[in-house]
């Protein structure tokens, strides 16, 4: 399947980017889609020195940019599109993060702890971690449908999808074919780039994770 003058027998590549840092995270709250207010100052300067690096470096030239329809993940692709060259901001409710559900969404995270505890992540991905909300199971079942019907509207062609660390975890599992839980660990900073590739139909190859060179002089100057 192409689209767009995608060819079927060049790479497609999948640029995933995770959002700068929020003003949930700074407020330490479950930052789902209800909540969610988009970045903090900080947040913003880091999504400022990645745009800065893609201009300079033109190391991604992209044909598509997307984000999830969360402010955090809008506001980041809003900042870094000037330097992919102005592309249009595709929004897909796909690449959210692992919802929380209402009850959940907006709760301090040690009001949380207080009332349900700390949630098993590595074993069952049927069970329950945020009450009312999404299991790791439905969650990574809804960002593999996005990415399947994303790449095959675009092969052959290079995408950048701003979206979040859990969307980033999920998606390397998904390409690796390892287990929706356990086995290994990730911790994707703000802003940085995770790369894969679909070299051909079913199998994918890890280019990069978490490259976030471009904050190391503002994190050199923050207090």
């Amino acid at each position: 399947m192409s689209g767009g003058g995608a060819r079927d027998d060049v790479p497609t590549r999948l640029v995933l980017v995770r959002h700068a840092e929020s003003m949930v995270t700074v407020n330490r709250v479950i930052g789902g889609p209800r909540s969610c207010v988009g970045l903090s100052p900080f947040g913003r300067r880091q999504a400022d020195a990645l745009a800065d690096r893609l201009a300079a470096t033109r190391e991604v030239v992209a044909d598509a940019l997307y984000a999830s329809a969360y402010p955090r993940a809008i506001e980041t692709a809003e900042i870094i599109a000037p330097a992919l060259g102005g592309l249009d901001v595709k929004v897909d409710e796909g690449f959210g993060e692992h919802d929380p559900g209402p009850d959940c969404d907006g709760m301090t995270f040690e009001a949380f702890v207080e009332r349900h505890g700390h949630p098993d992540w590595e074993n069952d991905p049927h069970g329950v971690t945020f009450p009312g909300g999404e299991t790791v199971a439905a969650f990574h079942h809804r960002v593999g449908v996005a990415l399947r019907a994303t790449v095959d509207r675009h092969i052959g062609q290079t995408l950048v999808v701003v979206c979040h660390g859990g969307v980033v975890d999920a998606a390397l599992r998904i390409a690796l074919r390892s287990p929706s839980t356990g086995n290994f660990e990730v911790h994707t900073r703000n802003t940085s780039l995770t790369e894969i590739v679909l070299v051909r139909p079913g199998r994918w190859r890890l280019e990069r994770y978490n490259d976030h060179a471009h904050l190391a002089a503002l994190e050199a100057t923050s207090p």
